[in-house]
């Protein structure tokens, strides 16, 4: 989560991006939380999932590195534990017996050191379960996002590695390298829709890709949204609705006895 945007915006992505989290719920499905689990939710945003999994398990903790996302899980969810908190760099004294993450780990760059944490936070035999972008997630739009960049001059900006889409393979053998047994593994397709059929691509850049305009003229920020947006109508604009070409990675994965020192 080290490499997200420096300030998330709870009340747009709640009220335009909703999405996020009403996706993710047939992934609890997966996840079956138990009565008597303890359960985290890695990159628990303003908490909608983390309500829904708590309902069903003994425990749930949220985590997220947004305070502004932790301030609205409090706010709105005020019986469950909240917390700020790294998927790189965090500990609990009592482990769980399963971690739950959707639509965050693409967020994360140094993905190692965010297995091994999830590793060492989980029981023997616990499980993740986790979906997160895949290889070539939201192309399209980056692609001609950091066109318009490069046109207008912008070549620092248009290098910038926001996120980290890795292949299944990739991410299947990182997780089997600390002891995981990987149950399930899937890349697929997810075209998204976007609420907003007037403004769909600009909002998403406005929620997920703000960093790229670090030190852009504001003159050009709305210049560079608008002409994205129009240049992806004949892609990304059906039947009078905008969709963001996402590409999803699904794992449910249990941890095997050792810590493997890979």
């Amino acid at each position: 989560m080290s490499t997200q945007p420096t300030e998330w915006k709870p009340e747009l992505y709640n009220d335009k991006h909703s999405f996020v989290y009403t996706y993710g719920e047939n992934l609890i499905l997966l996840l079956d939380p138990k009565k008597n689990e303890r359960i985290l939710d890695l990159g628990c945003g303003s908490g909608q999932l983390t309500f829904k999994i708590n309902e069903l398990a003994k425990e749930t903790i949220g985590i997220d590195q947004s305070q502004e996302m932790i301030d609205a899980a409090k706010l709105k969810f005020n019986k469950i534990e909240f917390l700020v908190g790294d998927a790189e760099d965090f500990k609990f004294n009592e482990q769980f017996d399963s971690i739950f993450s959707n639509a965050t780990l693409h967020w994360v760059k140094n993905y190692k050191r965010a297995i091994k944490c999830m590793f060492e936070n989980l029981k023997v035999n616990g499980k993740i379960v986790l979906e997160f972008g895949g290889k070539g997630n939201v192309q399209t739009i980056v692609n001609q996002l950091k066109g318009s960049l490069r046109y207008r001059g912008y070549h620092e900006q248009s290098k910038l590695d926001l996120w980290y889409f890795p292949s299944i393979g990739e991410y299947s053998t990182a997780l089997e390298s600390v002891g995981f047994r990987v149950l399930l593994a899937e890349h697929y397709d997810r075209p998204t829709e976007l609420s907003d059929e007037k403004s769909g691509i600009k909002d998403w850049i406005s929620m997920f890709a703000e960093s790229f305009f670090r030190n852009v003229n504001p003159v050009h920020i709305e210049e560079i949204k608008n002409e994205v947006q129009e240049k992806l109508k004949e892609e990304c604009l059906i039947n009078g609705k905008w969709f963001a070409d996402y590409k999803r990675i699904r794992i449910v994965a249990i941890k095997e006895k050792v810590l493997n020192n890979q």
